[in-house]
């Protein structure tokens, strides 16, 4: 069990740090500001996602894998937050650098 469960790990976060990877691709090479955000916040959520699905197989115990839960969900809805504030002052006319 022990070498499944490492396998999963393993897959699972080199699968979120791909994603992590492309989105500051994304960041650095898309022209405006709604588009790099756009790009940022799917990949990053989505490699957060499996980076955590990763570790939750080699969490020692139930509360411990709770945590790692409730600390992704913090980080969508922050996430979610903070590319709503930059989308809303980014449409008003904030700088687009």
């Amino acid at each position: 069990m022990s070498l499944m469960a490492d396998t999963l790990t393993i897959a699972a976060v080199s699968a979120g740090l791909f994603f992590f990877l492309a989105g500051t691709v994304g960041l650095l090479r898309f022209p405006d500001t709604l588009t790099r955000l756009h790009a940022l916040t799917k990949a990053d959520n989505l490699g957060f996602g499996l980076i955590v699905l990763g570790l939750l197989p080699q969490s020692p115990d139930v509360a411990s894998g709770l945590k790692l839960v409730v600390v992704w969900l913090l980080v969508q809805l922050a996430g979610a937050s903070a590319s709503q504030l930059i989308a809303q002052f980014a449409s008003k006319g904030g700088p687009s650098a």
